[in-house]
Parts: C-alpha cells; structure tokens; sequence
C-alpha cells in the first residue's frame, strides 16, 4: 500500500465503548493480514495490554503531559509508515484534558493532524444525536471529524434514526454496533478486566466479526488514508550504552510504557526477571526496574518466594541502583495486606507497611523536580502505605497537574528511588536521578 490509513478513535464521554470498537478494529485489520500500530491517548497502562494482543504490536503511549509535542510527534512518527494502519484510543470524552483541553485526545489530534471518528453511545437516543454531534464537530475548528460510529444499537430502525441525524449535521454514519452484552469488556478494581478467566482472543474476535458485519471497514480506512511518505521517520540511532539493567516483568509487575523500555535499551543490555518466579536477580545488574502491576493479586507468591526477596534486599543494601514504582514500591515495604488485614512478609527495605483494606482510588498526574530535573509521571492506585512512626520521608514536594501540592511521596534510601508515581523517562537522564 503506497497510503495508511490514520484516525483517532474518540467519544462524546467515557464508557461509550471507544475501547471496545478500538480492539475490535484493531483485530478486525489484524485478521484482513494488514500491518496495524495502536496508540492509547494519555497514562493509561491497561488498554495498551489489550491493544497489544489485539493487533500484536506494542501499543504506544501518546501523552502532551507525560512528554513533550515534539517527542510525542516524533514517538508517533517512528511507529507509523511501516504499517497499513495507524489506530490511535482517545482517552474520556474528544474534550477533556487535565485543564480544559490540555491533554485530551482533541490536543492529540490537532498536534498529529489526526481525523476523529467519533463513538456514541446510542442506548435511549435517536434523532437527538444530531444535536449532540453538531456540537461535537463545530465546537473547536481545529478538530476534522470526520465519521461516526454508533455503540448499543437496538436495530436496524434504530440506526436509521442515527443515520438520519449524522446526514443532517454532514457526518458519515459509518456503522454500528448492536447492544449484545457478549461483547462487554468485564471491569476489575482497577481498570479493565485482565484476569486468566477473561478469554481475550475470543472477546476480541467475536467483536472483530461484529464490525466487519455492521461497519463499513473499506470506507473508514478510505477517509482516514494518506501518502505513506509524509511519515518516514528521520531519527538517528544513538549508541548503545554497557549498563546491564534488569526489568521485573511477570504476572504481578507489569505496567511499563514502551518507550521506556525503549530508553532503557538505549542505556545497555535489557534482562528480565520475575519476583514470582525466579530465585534472585540476574547477576552483575548495574540497574533494577520495579514497574507497578497487582502484586496484591499474588501476595502469597511474591511472600513465599524468600531467595528473591533476599536478593533485592541485599542488592539494595549493596548500594545498588533501584527504580520501584507504585506496585514495585509495595514490594520493597515491611509488608502488604490484602482487603481483609492479612499481612504477607516482602522486602522489607522500606519501613512502611502497605495494605489494600478501604480500598480507595487516588489518580492524576504528578510533577516534580529531582536533582536538576523536571519530572512527570502519573499516579492511579486503590492500595496506600502506613507509616504511623513516620520513618520515611518525601525527598522533594510532589504536584499534580494544576500546580498543587499532593501528599505522595518520593522516597529515597540509599540508590533506591520508590514512589506511586509511574514516570515517563523517555526524555530524561535517568541515571542523573542518582546523584
């Protein structure tokens, strides 16, 4: 193909089904044999998962907070002209940002020149969708929507009304998808479900096969393509680094942004390991990644496996360097405690328990300075950490994205750095952090 096709998948709010259409989209191209890249606007670390299974490319994350515009256009760049098919998940409603339009998914489409097909929740609606997407497409001249997809539609009859109103306000109708409870992505504490007993490839064909049924597929990619060239990536390789970096990646730690990796790959040679599975650290490590994940979910593993939780207790008395984040900072604790109070033994390098009892959710973006750098990062957890003694301190004051001041923690003990905050490095020097 001497064209790809490139659009954001957007919605009027969240829980429209944007996710849903996006993964059955993205399976549906799989499964025609076309090379398909997914994007998710925003911190998310979940629907990237499910991004990557569906089409079988990493997902990556396109964030104007996390990053720069001009590292976001180049990150979107590198990824797009080897495929057939660039599909980008808007995050919320196409509006809404940390402060009014900053950093939502419109941002993300102006600054990408990226046409929007819009997903509408059609339960209970008909022809006053015409109103609600007048204001859609009108309200910001910066915005091309250019197609229209309707969720839970009733009917055929039903969708003629729909239809109706996207041919009154100049919008294409470029399909549906009916109400069928089968094809309901189950939700968890959270997030998305992503739990062993969720059958993906069958949730994500039986959605795939819905679309090629009730969306006109050709016509969707026909408005969103353009020339292949305008997207040749023109970064340069930079040489390699001799650190040895060990990544813990298993079932109970694995929220990491691509491009991170990427980074790290960067700095020397990537290995990694499980803290459920294995029995130490790889040896000579110059660089620990904790990354966050549901070490709640295997509480009785993680604490049973004793060499591994000895081993990083050694090699961060060692003076080792270390980076835990938000569930990889749980792990370094004294304990965790599940939703009932019970106590599994972990680490034991930080002198905090952290518990999952009174459940309660804390997110936003974080920003911070640390030895001469401007950090960013995001915060989304249920779990929280107690430490009545007050043995731990915060080594700098920690925003969220309006200037104000939070109470998380940036910990610091020895080469360890741990926090809830997930830090997008992909800009930074991250081994300044040590000094």
């Amino acid at each position: 193909m001497d064209k790809l096709s490139r659009l954001l998948i957007s919605a009027t709010t969240s829980g429209s089904g944007k996710t849903t259409v996006t993964l059955g989209l993205l399976r549906a191209l799989k499964n025609r044999g076309l090379r398909t890249q997914p994007f998710k606007c925003g911190p998310d670390y979940i629907d990237t998962k499910y991004h990557d299974m569906a089409s079988g490319n990493h997902s990556i994350n396109l964030d104007v907070f996390l990053a720069s515009s001009d590292h976001v256009k180049s990150v979107y760049t590198k990824y797009t002209a080897k495929n057939d098919a660039c599909i980008v998940e808007g995050v919320m409603g196409l509006y809404d940002g940390y402060d009014r339009m900053e950093g939502s998914s419109a941002q993300i489409a102006e600054l990408l020149d990226l046409p929007v097909v819009l997903v509408i929740n059609a339960k209970s609606m008909a022809y006053s969708s015409a109103a609600l997407l007048y204001g859609f497409k009108n309200f910001y001249k910066g915005i091309n929507v250019v197609g229209v997809i309707f969720n839970f539609v009733a009917s055929e009859s039903h969708y003629s009304y729909l239809k109706d109103a996207c041919e009154d306000v100049g919008l294409e109708a470029l399909g549906y998808l009916p109400k069928d409870t089968n094809v309901e992505i189950p939700s968890r504490h959270l997030g998305l479900n992503i739990e062993k007993e969720f059958i993906f490839d069958e949730f994500a064909n039986k959605v795939a096969d819905l679309i090629e049924k009730h969306i006109n597929v050709d016509r969707l990619l026909e408005i969103t393509s353009t020339e292949r060239t305008q997207y040749i990536s023109k970064e340069t390789k930079t040489g390699k680094g001799n650190l040895n970096i060990s990544v813990a990646y298993d079932e109970a730690f694995n929220f990491i942004y691509h491009e991170n990796i990427e980074y790290l790959k960067q700095l020397g040679n990537v290995i990694f390991f499980s803290p459920i599975a294995d029995k130490k650290l790889p040896l000579h490590s110059d660089l620990v990644y904790l990354p966050g994940g549901y070490p709640e979910l295997y509480l009785s593993e993680l604490s049973s496996n004793k060499p591994m939780l000895e081993s990083i207790n050694s090699y961060i008395e060692n003076e080792g360097k270390l980076i835990a984040e938000c569930g990889g900072m749980m792990y370094l604790c004294t304990s965790i405690a599940n939703k009932d109070g019970v106590e599994y033994p972990m680490v034991n390098i930080l002198k905090q328990k952290a518990t999952m009892q009174h459940m309660k959710l804390k997110l936003g973006y974080r920003a911070f300075n640390y030895n001469g750098q401007s950090i960013k990062g995001h915060e989304f957890h249920y779990s929280k950490t107690e430490d009545p003694e007050n043995n731990l301190s915060s080594v700098t004051q920690i925003h969220n994205a309006k200037g104000m001041q939070v109470d998380t923690k940036l910990i610091r003990y020895k080469n360890t750095i741990a926090g809830y905050t997930h830090i997008y490095w992909a800009e930074l020097d991250l081994m300044k952090l040590f000094e």
